[in-house]
């Protein structure tokens, strides 16, 4: 899973204009941030947005799939669609299909709770 740096480049160019953006590698791909929200992913120069029950059909609609990875010999979806190819082309599109994962990445993190700071010791017994 490698990404070349032009394409990296490139979709730069057609994401100008997106606040907070900001790229970084992982697992072999990049994670693609707006601020602090992960909204799309790069694996082998192909990118991914962000998708959840309220963009899915939109990305279904264009023949969009679902990233898929194999772990541990299982094979799993996850919530990140290709993006359309028309939106390669066109960077008012592309900053639509981004605008369409980076809310879904803001509903993400609203469902999620706050979590508790802990020491990581036990509690103890009164």
């Amino acid at each position: 899973m490698g990404n070349s740096k032009d394409f990296l480049d490139y979709l730069d160019e057609l994401m100008a204009g997106i606040p907070g953006l900001r790229k970084r590698a992982m697992f072999g791909g990049h994670g693609i941030y707006s601020d602090d929200r992960m909204f799309a992913l790069v694996a082998d120069d192909t990118l991914y947005i962000k998708v959840d029950d309220n963009n899915r059909a939109a990305f279904e609609a264009e023949g969009s799939g679902p990233f898929v990875v194999e772990m541990k010999g299982k094979r799993g979806e996850m919530s990140y669609f290709n993006v359309p190819e028309a939106a390669l082309e066109d960077p008012e599109a592309m900053r639509s299909w981004c605008r369409l994962g980076i809310d879904a990445a803001l509903r993400a993190a609203a469902k999620k709770k706050p979590r508790e700071k802990t020491s990581g010791k036990p509690e103890k017994k009164r």
